[in-house]
């Protein structure tokens, strides 16, 4: 399935419209070229709601990255962010039984669904559009996952899933053009303690 493709067709029905999207961001990075991408077709919210990254202090300094860069990055419609909670329980227990997992493994199947579902519930709440996640920006992440899992809430909530692999494009190369150019902080581990340990 050629989900950059699904993508564009469905930025070409829109139009003249600009519709709502709360975009799931899980750093600066990522969300740099995702931004520039889609910045021109949407009115973008920023949800940064990872409760996979075991580290508080990490949470926090990935945070305050997108903050500093939304600040100084410029596109059409004025970027907002939503703060989601931290709670790394909320991830330790769908990590469950899982602990020992490769990575891309269930254990990080498990953990884009946590997070998408969030955002699809987040999206329906204050009656976004649509709803994606800047997880398919890396080449480490399962886009054919990612989309799955966003496809099958679309279905159990209102907001339209916006399919995406942002990789695509050379995306993840403009996102290391953007960090250098920002200077922004780009971390080497996804965010929970396994990925940490299994570098």
């Amino acid at each position: 399935m050629n989900y950059n493709l699904l993508m564009e067709e469905e930025i070409k029905k829109l139009k003249d419209q600009t519709p709502t999207l709360l975009l799931h961001a899980c750093c600066a990075p990522c969300s740099s070229a995702v931004l520039e991408r889609l910045g021109n077709y949407f009115k973008i919210t920023i949800f940064y709601y990872n409760p996979n990254i075991t580290e508080e202090d990490e949470y926090y300094k990935r945070l305050d990255e997108i903050h500093k860069f939304i600040k100084h990055f410029k596109t059409k419609y004025k970027i907002k962010i939503i703060d989601g909670r931290y709670d790394k329980n909320e991830f330790f227990n769908i990590a469950k039984g899982l602990e020992k997992e490769k990575e891309r493994g269930k254990r990080c199947y498990l953990c884009y669904e946590l997070r998408l579902e969030e955002t699809a519930k987040v999206a329906e709440q204050y009656n976004f559009d649509y709803f994606t996640t800047t997880l398919s920006l890396s080449p480490y992440k399962n886009s054919n996952w990612i989309n799955e899992i966003g496809g099958n809430l679309d279905k159990k909530y209102t907001p339209t899933y916006l399919y995406s692999d942002f990789k695509k494009n050379n995306g993840y190369k403009r996102s290391i053009e953007l960090s250098k150019e920002y200077n922004l902080y780009r971390q080497d581990y996804c965010g929970c303690i396994y990925s940490k340990t299994s570098k």
